[in-house]
């Protein structure tokens, strides 16, 4: 299955990507995560700093498709709500020899009434590695 969680990118530059997602209570995943309390899943959030890393490595990756090969210090904070935004930061660390790519990743949550404070939901360092054949 092949979904895109990024809505929307703000801002790019050669090393640095930032771009939103924004949760709507019509997503499919949201019924079982919580009934009673919707909040975009931790798993989701990873995704969309996955897919926002892979468009900022783009270019870089040629026509090579990148996947996730590893998380290191992930950190989960504030939960995202139907109507809230998850304003999503990549950063490139380091382009490796081995065609993998160091990356630093934090999502903040858009709360669509300004309170002067913008939580972080998610934030880790990740590996992208090239996909492996057969």
């Amino acid at each position: 299955m092949h979904f895109c969680l990024i809505d929307a990118i703000i801002e790019q530059s050669d090393h640095r990507i930032v771009a939103i997602k924004q949760v709507s209570a019509a997503e499919e995943y949201l019924q079982d995560h919580f009934p009673s309390f919707p909040v975009l899943p931790g798993v989701m959030m990873v995704e969309c700093l996955v897919q926002a890393a892979r468009r900022l490595l783009a270019e870089r990756a040629g026509n090579t498709r990148l996947v996730l090969g590893g998380v290191r210090a992930l950190k989960y904070g504030s939960f995202v709500r139907p109507g809230e935004s998850l304003r999503v930061t990549i950063t490139l660390n380091k382009a490796n020899d081995d065609g993998t790519f160091d990356v630093k990743g934090e999502g903040v949550v858009i709360r669509p009434v300004a309170t002067g404070e913008s939580p972080t939901a998610v934030s880790g360092r990740l590996m992208l590695r090239p996909v492996r054949a057969g």
